[in-house]
């Protein structure tokens, strides 16, 4: 009996052994190829899943750059069996040359063959679905949705905002554990590369099983891209509008500042960026353009422009004239037109002159005399102090690359720079804002501010907060007093910003065209030469001096006189005289903010919840 079960038990082993070994043979032997072609065919691919960059949004929380879907045409070599006749189809649909496309696919070439190449950048609709639709003729042909930049207020705060590109192989080789790869996006200029740490987001991935053509079967799995974080900036999008507004046609420069924090409400610079031409790959002949163009729109004008300052260094002057007690109040010096220096005749910018001047006088009708004989009696030196005093001549610390330094000369400097000892006449040029003299009009603007708050130097600041996707704050930007002049008097501070009222409220005002109705304006006209008027004096109209040649237009401001809130300093690049041209817009954006802090305080009186 038990022989009988023993030999039951091992027949029923054996016959499942050989039916094993039987399925084994036919998968093996009889549909091995088979299933060597599937295993091979298919496979895990990988994908990369970019991440929505951060909102850049006004002081107000108004979204001013965000992002769209962008669809760019990549290429994966080892999905393209047979690549040439793929790249003629695809040549014509995306109708460019066939060379053009291989110059692509070449670039990509030291790369694994996994990895895509991006043959074109930001297609359109139609030209998305005739690729979709020939998806099938089309091996190794994907179609890559990538997060691109929105720009919701056009090209507004271009030279701020910034842009983005391709990142380069040096740039990948300096961030070799940060996760890029070739054709990723990165901030290649202003608040887009200075802050790509913040903005940039985490990458997620995409696991799907791919055919041998390249085409997805079967999604796997898949971990979300984790956004960018927001950045908040002082920009106010309705100041900022007003500002390039006012310099449409121009070149130039406005800063606008809230006099008490440093925050920058406005920072244009004119011509703008054409941001739109940024957006994947700009074209050649628009890059070259830009490099032609003589108004020099890639210079971010606020705080790489270097000018001499004309005649709002005259408050430079003034400000060390009664500190040091050269000049009181009462103090006249008589203008008749010029003087005569170390042989040499000086004009004033009024040829017949302005009679007997005192301080204030001087400062309202923008005497050059004046100012000639309180720099000669001051000295290079002193004048020098001041203008530091003030931050001119060394960089204000906005978190904005290249800013520049500008120059305020000593006779040290010269002898060292020059090889030449300090002339007595060059004093009297620099005590009006002329020769060895730079400046940049966020300098300017920051002086302003010192005098309307009474010697506070505050950092221009660019940033309010730093904001993760869920709105909640991670990092708080306070402003930041940089010194607090003491070692002026409260007096001398007074004296002046009396001074620079009457250069807009006075009698005869080179100001008055930015006197606004019911606030007191200070301020300060400037007309900056670029070459000697003698060049010209046979021409009997301006407009017939050549471009190039015209005098820069400044004027710097702040109001309530009584009690400043904000600064407005306009630039205008060979707009001619400073009274004429600069005030004028300066005016415009200063009617812009009171018009809308009036809104904002009838708002917050008519709103149900106050108390």
């Amino acid at each position: 009996m038990l022989k009988k079960r023993t030999d039951a038990a091992t027949a029923v082993v054996l016959c499942v052994v050989a039916i094993l070994v039987l399925r084994l043979w036919y998968l093996q032997i009889q549909q091995g190829g088979e299933y060597m072609q599937l295993s091979e065919s298919n496979r895990i691919r990988v994908q990369q899943l970019a991440a929505p960059r951060g909102n850049l949004l006004d002081r107000h929380g108004e979204i001013m750059v965000t992002n769209r879907p962008r669809f760019n045409v990549i290429w994966i070599r080892e999905d393209a069996p047979h690549p040439d006749e793929v790249i003629k189809q695809l040549a014509r649909i995306l109708d460019l040359d066939i060379s053009e496309l291989l110059d692509r696919i070449r670039a990509g070439a030291e790369q694994p063959r996994f990895i895509p190449t991006r043959l074109k950048e930001d297609i359109d609709w139609r030209t998305l679905v005739r690729i979709e639709n020939n998806s099938f003729n089309l091996p190794g042909v994907q179609i890559e949705v990538q997060p691109s930049r929105d720009y919701l207020y056009g090209n507004m705060a271009s030279h701020l905002v910034g842009y983005l590109g391709e990142i380069n192989r040096q740039e990948l080789a300096e961030r070799p554990g940060d996760g890029y790869r070739s054709g990723d996006p990165i901030g290649k200029m202003g608040i887009e590369k200075l802050f790509e740490s913040y903005l940039r987001g985490e990458k997620g991935r995409s696991y799907v099983e791919v055919d041998v053509r390249g085409f997805a079967q079967k999604q796997l799995q898949i971990q979300e891209p984790l956004p960018g974080n927001d950045l908040q900036l002082t920009l106010d999008a309705e100041i900022q509008q007003v500002a390039e507004k006012v310099l449409e046609g121009q070149a130039g420069a406005v800063v606008v500042m809230e006099v008490d924090t440093g925050r920058l409400l406005a920072l244009a610079s004119a011509p703008h960026l054409p941001l739109d031409q940024f957006v994947g790959r700009i074209p050649l002949p628009v890059w070259r353009g830009l490099l032609d163009d003589r108004r020099a729109p890639l210079l971010n004008k606020p705080v790489q422009g270097q000018y001499a300052p004309g005649s709002t260094y005259k408050i430079i002057t003034a400000l060390a004239g009664l500190e040091e007690g050269v000049v009181t109040p009462e103090t006249t010096h008589y203008c008749a037109g010029s003087i005569v220096f170390g042989g040499r005749r000086y004009h004033c910018w009024n040829r017949n002159g302005h009679g007997h001047v005192n301080l204030k006088q001087a400062m309202t009708v923008s005497c050059d005399v004046y100012f000639y004989q309180l720099g000669q009696r001051l000295g290079v030196d002193t004048l020098a102090r001041y203008a530091r005093i003030l931050g001119l001549g060394g960089k204000t610390g906005v978190v904005l690359e290249h800013e520049k330094a500008g120059l305020v000369p000593t006779a040290a400097w010269k002898l060292q720079r020059h090889r030449e000892p300090w002339q007595d006449g060059e004093t009297l040029s620099l005590a009006i804002g002329q020769g060895f003299n730079l400046v940049t009009p966020l300098q300017i603007a920051r002086m302003t501010a010192a005098v309307a708050n009474g010697g506070r130097l505050y950092r221009p600041k660019l940033m309010v907060a730093i904001r993760d996707p869920e709105g909640q704050v991670i990092q708080e930007f306070a402003p930041e007093l940089e010194r607090d002049i003491s070692t002026v008097k409260t007096r001398t501070w007074r004296l002046l910003q009396e001074a620079v009222e009457a250069a807009v409220a006075g009698e005869r005002a080179t100001g008055r065209s930015a006197r606004i109705k019911d606030i007191r304006v200070a301020g300060k006209t400037g007309t900056a030469q670029v070459v000697r008027l003698s060049h010209f004096e046979h021409l009997e109209d301006d407009e017939e001096i050549p471009y190039q040649f015209r005098d820069h237009a400044w004027f710097t401001a702040y109001a309530p006189a009584d009690k400043p809130e904000v600064v407005v300093t306009v630039l205008v690049e060979h707009g001619g005289g400073g009274g004429l041209v600069a005030a004028p817009m300066a005016k415009t954006v200063l009617e812009a903010y009171f018009r809308q802090a009036a809104q904002k305080h009838e708002e917050v009186a008519a709103s149900p919840n106050r108390e």
